[in-house]
C-alpha cells in the first residue's frame, strides 16, 4: 500500500505524456476550468473559493515537504522553491491572501504559461494514484484557477504594461536562478539543461541557445495571454463611443 502511494524512487514504467491518466487529468482541468467561468458571478465564489484555493496551494507545498524530508530525498539540487511553477505557487499564496495588484498582474503571465505548459507535458515519473502524480497536477490546477478567479471573480485586469512588468520580474528571477544553479549544482527554472520527461523545450536548439529561445517564447505567450483584455477593452470602448 504504501509503495503504491508513496514509496521514492520512478514508480512510473510508462511515458505520462498523453497517457490515460495524463488525458483524465487534462479532462478534469477544462471541466473546472469551465465551471468556474460559468459560476464566476455566484456571491459564494467569493471568500469561499478563495479560501479553497489558498488551503490547497499552501497545503500541496507544506505537504511536498512533508513527502520528500520523509522518505529522505529532500535535496537542495532538486527541492528548494525556485522552479518556475513554486515561484507562481507562492505569488499566487501572496496574492490571494492579499489583493496586490502587481502581484497578479506579475504571475498572471508567467504563471498561467509556466502551469499550463506543465499540466500539458509534464516532467514526471510517477502514475496514478502516486502521491506525487496527485500533488504535481493539484498544485498546477491550482496556480491555473487562482490567476483565473481574480480575472473573473474578482475582475482583475492587465495591461501591455503588464506584459512587460511581468517580463522583467521573470528575468530578474531568472538571473538569480541561474546563480543558485552555479551554487548548488541544480536546475531549477530548467536554466542548466533540458528536462528529462517529454516537454515543449524537445523541439528547441540545445543549451544555452534554447533559452534565447525561450525568452522569445515567453513574449509571444505573454501578449497572447493580454490579447483578451486588450479586445475586451477595445470593443467596450466602442459600445461607449457609439452611446
Amino acid at each position: 500500500m504504501y509503495d503504491k502511494y508513496f514509496a521514492p524512487g520512478h514508480y512510473l514504467d510508462y511515458p505520462i505524456f498523453l497517457s490515460i491518466d495524463h488525458l483524465v487529468v487534462i479532462m478534469i482541468f477544462f471541466i473546472l476550468t469551465v465551471w468556474l467561468y460559468i459560476r464566476r458571478n455566484k456571491s459564494y465564489m467569493g471568500t469561499n473559493m478563495r479560501t479553497g484555493l489558498l488551503i490547497l496551494l499552501i497545503v500541496s507545498e507544506i505537504s511536498l515537504f512533508v513527502w520528500t524530508v520523509s522518505i529522505g530525498t529532500w535535496d537542495i539540487r532538486y527541492n528548494l522553491p525556485f522552479h518556475l511553477c513554486t515561484i507562481s505557487l507562492f505569488f499566487c499564496i501572496y496574492m490571494l491572501l492579499t489583493n496586490k495588484k502587481w502581484v497578479f498582474e506579475v504571475v498572471y503571465f508567467f504563471g498561467l504559461a509556466g502551469a499550463l505548459q506543465a499540466i500539458l507535458t509534464p516532467d514526471l515519473f510517477y502514475g496514478f494514484p502516486h502521491y506525487r502524480f496527485l500533488h504535481f497536477f493539484i498544485a498546477h490546477i491550482g496556480i491555473i484557477l487562482s490567476i483565473l478567479y481574480m480575472v473573473w471573480v474578482e475582475k482583475y485586469r492587465v495591461t501591455m504594461r503588464s506584459v512587460v512588468k511581468s517580463f522583467v520580474v521573470l528575468n530578474g528571477l531568472a538571473a538569480v536562478v541561474y546563480l543558485i544553479n552555479i551554487l548548488t549544482g541544480a536546475n531549477y527554472m530548467f536554466l542548466a539543461y533540458k528536462p528529462e520527461g517529454a516537454s515543449l523545450l524537445d523541439f528547441l536548439g540545445p543549451h544555452p541557445w534554447y533559452i534565447l529561445q525561450l525568452e522569445l517564447i515567453a513574449l509571444a505567450m505573454f501578449t497572447l495571454l493580454y490579447l483578451p483584455f486588450h479586445f475586451t477593452r477595445k470593443s467596450n470602448e466602442k459600445k461607449q463611443g457609439a452611446g
